[in-house]
């Protein structure tokens, strides 16, 4: 592979080496082209008229931002009459959107967080589009919502693509993880970066803090012993970093290591974690773990949790292996 090639030369790549699919291939051109006009509607700002509240809320019960529902539209359109994906289900749905009534189904399913960390829309801070990519069962040309009921290792591809200074497409095809920039002035994403690897052990952890009477015995642990440092038991300082984003922070983790929580907390019995599972933890997970890091609940792998529900959470602890196995220690000793 050679550095600087586009988003298109590599899957063209992928498909003559290791006989990518081509609809595949059309599944993560389509979510590209969306990505590039998502960017463009962030980068407007206030000048868009796409800031504030669009006086709704969607599934979760979350108040939705102007942006939420236009990257959400954007996706959509940017897959429906592709012939490439079958059903989608997205953050901003109650239920899975199936393609209109004549439209060619392809053989993949859409999962989608059209715009994570929606709270930094309006100060101008990082956010992203959270994807991945799972079969469609054999068979089925009118898929259901249990049809996308599947666990992460299922996932056939994962990427996010953070809203910053320069948009950035991080991609997994199951052979390592890849980042692309956008060159604004082709239009393209052109890879900067190949076979991103989180170091295993970390310095810095993302958490919020504000929740700390909430949370369980061991990752009560695990913080107290990053505050005290080099003079605690870990021997060694720490630093704490917190976006509001969940894109952001991982974006962060894959780049420089460390750690992302986001744990479960006894704030709702009804909710064992803050994050979807589907379309924000999994996709994530994935890419951890394909370059090199662990994604867990704390009790066990994220990738191998079935989920029972389209919108279902889960408990996040994802980035450095040796940190996220500490944790897990803490919680097997913890019953």
């Amino acid at each position: 592979m050679h550095h600087g090639i586009t988003l298109s030369a590599f899957l063209h790549h992928e498909q003559r080496l290791h006989a990518l699919s081509p609809d595949l291939a059309g599944v993560i051109e389509d979510m590209a082209r969306a990505i590039k006009q998502i960017s463009h509607l962030v980068s407007l700002g206030a000048l868009g008229d796409v800031l504030g509240n669009a006086n709704a809320t969607n599934i979760q019960g979350e108040a939705q931002k102007k942006l939420d529902v236009l990257a959400n539209d954007v996706i959509l359109r940017h897959h429906e009459r592709s012939g490439h994906v079958a059903a989608m289900a997205s953050e901003e749905m109650e239920s899975i959107y199936l393609l209109p009534i004549g439209e060619q189904r392809g053989d993949y399913l859409l999962v989608f967080d059209p715009l994570d960390g929606s709270t930094n829309i309006d100060i101008n801070l990082s956010i992203g589009t959270i994807f991945s990519v799972l079969p469609c069962p054999p068979g089925v040309n009118e898929p259901r919502e249990p049809d996308f009921l599947q666990p992460g290792r299922n996932q056939l591809c994962a990427g996010y693509a953070v809203y910053g200074q320069a948009t950035v497409l991080v991609l997994t095809l199951g052979r390592g993880v890849l980042s692309f920039t956008l060159d604004r002035a082709v239009g393209e994403f052109v890879l900067v970066q190949e076979n991103l690897h989180i170091a295993d052990e970390g310095h810095e952890y993302a958490i919020n803090t504000s929740n700390w009477r909430y949370w369980d015995p061991p990752v009560r642990r695990y913080i107290e012993e990053c505050h005290a440092g080099a003079a605690g038991p870990r021997g060694k300082d720490f630093n704490m970093r917190w976006m509001g984003a969940m894109v952001a922070d991982c974006h962060r983790v894959l780049s420089r290591g460390g750690v992302f929580l986001y744990p479960h907390d006894s704030r709702d019995p009804q909710k064992p974690g803050k994050l979807r599972q589907i379309y924000e933890a999994n996709p994530i997970a994935l890419l951890v773990e394909q370059a090199g890091g662990a994604a867990s609940t704390g009790r066990a792998s994220i990738l191998d949790a079935v989920p029972q529900t389209l919108h279902q959470r889960i408990a996040v602890i994802m980035g450095a292996r040796d940190e996220v196995r500490l944790i897990e220690t803490y919680h097997e000793s913890c019953p």
